[in-house]
């Protein structure tokens, strides 16, 4: 289940677990973030989403004001979203940023799916490296753009994929073998900082720590 960082008469800002979709896909209805916010305030509605596999912030509007302006700075990149995640061993420089374009890709089973292709939406990440061990990478990512998975496939069209992601490669493609779906977990991620204005006009940021693994 989901733990609650803040919450007012107009928004909220929770921690998803990882494993916990944020919206109903296929079959899965009431095992979803959706659901159980909609289980106490009936108008809950997730501002950005995070992969079922990712956990940390959410920001969620309590009210249809509140969801037209927080929507409008999500829109405008005035909502700044920090992520913390781990790839293997690297040589990359300190600080980096990626700016390879997503886009969709054919895929078996799924139609397609988003991955790095020269055709797509611009997508930028600014990468620093905060530790460097023997057996992996930790990374702290600022996202100016929200694509789909943006950091899963920048990170791995840099060559260096997410430590235990099923699903890219060093490339930003997809396995070749074409059975992992974007729901699978295994990767390493974490939101672990949000900051926007409230609709009141007051400047907000909220943090939360990783998991200890």
């Amino acid at each position: 289940d989901f733990v609650s960082l803040f919450e007012d008469d107009v928004l909220l800002v929770v921690i998803k677990p990882s494993g916990l979709p944020v919206l109903p896909w296929g079959y899965v209805l009431q095992l979803t973030l959706l659901w159980q916010l909609r289980q106490r305030c009936s108008t809950a509605a997730p501002i950005h989403r995070l992969g079922r596999g990712t956990s940390g912030l959410v920001l969620i509007a309590k009210t249809k004001t509140a969801r037209a302006d927080l929507s409008r700075q999500m829109r405008q990149r005035q909502l700044g979203k920090i992520y913390r995640t781990l790839i293997g061993p690297s040589h990359l420089p300190n600080q980096f940023t990626i700016t390879h374009p997503i886009g969709k890709l054919p895929y078996p089973h799924l139609g397609h799916i988003y991955g790095a292709t020269p055709a797509g939406a611009d997508a930028q990440s600014n990468c620093s490296v905060l530790q460097r061990r023997s057996e992996s990478t930790l990374l702290e990512v600022m996202l100016l753009t929200g694509r789909p998975h943006q950091i899963r496939f920048h990170l791995a069209a840099m060559g260096y994929p997410l430590l235990g992601d099923p699903l890219y490669v060093a490339g930003g493609q997809p396995h070749s073998d074409g059975t992992a779906i974007p729901s699978d977990c295994g990767y390493w991620l974490h939101a672990q900082r949000l900051s926007f204005l409230h609709p009141d006009g007051n400047p907000m940021v909220l943090s939360c720590d990783p998991p200890p693994e």
